[in-house]
């Protein structure tokens, strides 16, 4: 596909395209109660048709404003498809946000009618409810629970399937027949908000150019098809599953596949074998980290086996399939069909033509083992302004730990800094730029400078691809006025799959601290494994055999950095990255040095969440009371120095 073979339809309008030319083909499938339910186009088209009528008739206006939140489900889509095709806007919301999150985001986008999951999304609106005035309904998609509101509350709402069949009772498809004769390339269709880690979420207003504009680079870069399938859990109310879930599929015709629920990807993974597979790094880490487990609960020989395999294959991780030798090809196909087969049916990518990581760095080492293992992983990168991904590797070229160069129809630029070895600000231009922030006019001064998107991310080019550096406002400069940049360490220390984390802390100091987490379930079955007795996370990470494997780990990675960047001192503990007053205390850390360690923390939980910088995927975001669980209490001091 070619950027001028797409045609000049919105969204909306490509829907009921599609639906003409492959009306009884399968667009969706629902797994409902176990059983996976196929809708074809026609029915996708049809469905939303009904639904974007219920909602005039339930009084939404022209240009009007839809909320959704909600996991991923048929409905999600039907709710977006259906606003577009009557000429409303949709805007996502996070189904884990709190209620004074979802009050500031209905509020904000202006939104009149609400679509929630369950009740317990509704509770959040209702709480709420005397701070939204211009909300009129609040439709619910399943309304268990819903008969002990008072009735007055009950009038507010409306069941999903009553708006449906409100629509198809309405017989008014000449009105989406109409709207969709108005609609415009430069109408606004989706407005995803920010993760507000520095100030409050903005919205970010995305147009049906935006989104016609992005998708042939897409397509191009991933060598996508109709035959691709993809598996949909990572939130819609992001770019990056916006880009896999609807932009895509609804362009070029490929499957999309809703599981039962969140907790159950794993098993829908396997059970749908994907082509294309969107994971954020942190659950491509945990699948490393569930590989480690596996091994240390296998017997030697197999464990044998596997080292001898992934070393045969370490050099093919990086090389093209097109120069493979017969001796290479020999050695992949005896190590797959011995040890690397199982593991791909284990994690449910044995079909995988392409598999992405985005939304936040992601340890170099991390990519290669899964490619040694024959899971095409490409990193690749985008933001919400930028409608999604902008650059990624060509399939048969991939430099690791890079992104890859930019996609068809990007124009872009490095804006020096005035220190060649750090790089400049990456910088854009294309359809694919957003079309500027919901009643922020400032903001959007600052991001798009005479059409020029600043992304606010630092990168320098390394073998001819891109490599993402920073963020710009993460850049330290130690005591001695050396520039650092914290996501390289961390992502070098991260590549243990016994360490979950890492946090930076070396601005104005003479030295390079870092924060260490340990990943407890698979430091837990290493100490397993060696009779070694812990009963809770604290008792596990003061034990000195395995602090003693943290400095077995760390210390390889010390060895891939720069002298400046090299860690001299560390210390250990969840609780030390949520309570900044016991980690300054037990670390000898300032309370400056502290706040920022845990303003880096929260960042890079926002960074999977929401997918900034890396705004190709997102992540759930766990409680600080989940945090404070499992790190042994807010009382207890950090670990002492390893």
């Amino acid at each position: 596909m070619n950027m001028q073979a797409l045609p000049e339809l919105t969204l909306p309008q490509m829907l009921r395209e599609r639906a003409r030319q492959d009306a009884q083909r399968v667009a969706i499938r629902q797994k409902d109660f176990g059983i996976w339910k196929p809708f074809s186009w026609a029915q996708y088209f049809d469905r939303a048709c009904h639904f974007g009528l219920g909602l005039r008739a339930l009084g939404l206006p022209d240009g009007g404003h839809v909320g959704v939140i909600a996991e991923n489900r048929i409905e999600w889509v039907l709710t977006q498809m259906g606003a577009g095709l009557v000429g409303a806007v949709t805007v996502g919301v996070y189904p884990t946000s709190p209620s004074s999150e979802v009050a500031y985001v209905v509020g904000h986008a202006d939104i009149e009618i609400i679509v929630c999951e369950d009740q317990e999304q509704t509770d959040k609106v209702l709480e709420a409810l005397d701070d939204l005035p211009r909300l009129k309904k609040i439709v619910v998609m399943e309304t268990k629970g819903l008969r002990s509101f008072a009735p007055e509350v009950r009038g507010l709402i409306v069941p999903f399937d009553e708006v449906e069949q409100l629509g198809a009772q309405s017989g008014k498809l000449q009105d989406v027949d109409a709207a969709l004769a108005r609609q415009q390339l430069d109408d606004i269709g989706l407005m995803i908000y920010t993760s507000g880690s520095t100030g409050k979420p903005k919205g970010a207003m995305v147009s049906y150019r935006n989104i016609r504009g992005v998708v042939p680079g897409i397509v191009d870069r991933l060598q996508l098809s109709r035959e691709t399938t993809h598996l949909s859990y990572l939130p819609l109310c992001h770019v990056a599953e916006q880009m896999l879930t609807t932009f895509v599929p609804v362009y070029v015709g490929s499957q999309v596949n809703f599981g039962e629920s969140i907790r159950t990807v794993q098993e829908d993974l396997r059970e749908v074998a994907p082509t294309m597979f969107l994971g954020v790094p942190r659950i491509w880490e945990k699948m490393h980290a569930a590989i480690s487990i596996k091994l240390q609960e296998t017997g030697g020989l197999r464990r044998a086996l596997f080292r001898k395999a992934y070393a045969a294959c370490q050099p093919l991780a990086e090389k093209p399939r097109a120069q493979w030798s017969i001796g290479d090809m020999f050695t992949f196909t005896a190590s797959y069909w011995l040890v690397f087969r199982a593991l791909q049916n284990f994690i449910g990518l044995r079909e995988a033509k392409v598999a992405l990581t985005g939304a936040a760095p992601i340890p170099p080492e991390v990519v290669r083992f899964f490619r040694v293992l024959g899971v095409p992983l490409v990193e690749v990168y985008g933001l919400t302004e930028s409608t999604g991904m902008v650059t990624g590797h060509p399939l048969d070229h991939v430099v690791v730990g890079t992104v890859g160069v930019p996609t068809r129809g990007v124009e872009w630029r490095i804006a020096k800094s005035g220190d060649d070895d750090m790089g400049g600000e990456f910088q854009i231009k294309g359809e694919m730029v957003f079309a500027g922030y919901y009643k922020n006019p400032e903001a959007t001064a600052q991001s798009i400078v005479n059409g020029w998107l600043h992304t606010g991310d630092v990168v320098r080019l390394q073998d001819g691809q891109i490599k993402i550096v920073d963020r710009l406002k993460d850049i330290m400069i130690t005591a001695g006025g050396k520039n650092l940049t914290p996501s390289e360490i961390e992502n070098t220390m991260k590549a243990s799959p016994y360490i979950k984390e890492c946090i930076i802390v070396a601005e104005a100091r003479k030295f390079v601290g870092a924060l260490v987490m340990i990943d407890y379930e698979t430091v837990g079955k290493w100490a397993e494994a060696r009779r070694i007795p812990f009963t809770h996370y604290r008792s596990l990470v003061e034990h000195p055999e395995v602090r003693g494997l943290i400095d077995d780990e760390i210390n390889p990675g010390n060895q891939r950095l720069a002298q400046v960047a090299v860690v001299v001192a560390l210390a250990g503990a969840g609780v030390a990255l949520v309570h900044r007053r016991h980690l300054a205390r037990a670390s000898g850390l300032r309370q400056a040095d502290a706040r920022a360690a845990g303003q880096r923390r929260r960042a890079h939980s926002d960074r999977e969440r929401t997918g900034s910088p890396y705004a190709s995927g997102c992540g759930p975001r766990r409680s600080g009371r989940e945090d404070q669980r499992q790190s042994g209490g807010a009382g207890h001091r950090a670990v002492p120095p390893w």
